[in-house]
């Protein structure tokens, strides 16, 4: 399969290159999207436990 691309035209090799780092960038960005929201929904969460006076977390596993 390695061989199958290397062997190519260069034209080839530089394409797949450019094609893998777009995925790579699209993937990154995505991700950080998504740990941001997930971030700000546990603030959320969290600032509402404490202002209804709930701050025993000890039901959680890592508290």
């Amino acid at each position: 399969m390695i061989e199958a691309l290397t062997s190519g035209p260069t034209i080839l090799l530089v394409l797949a290159a450019l094609a893998a780092f777009a995925v790579a960038v699209v993937a990154i960005k995505i991700a950080i999207k998504l740990a941001v929201r997930i971030g700000i929904v546990a603030a959320v969460v969290l600032a509402a436990l404490y202002a209804t006076g709930f701050t025993d977390l000890g039901f959680l596993p890592f508290f």
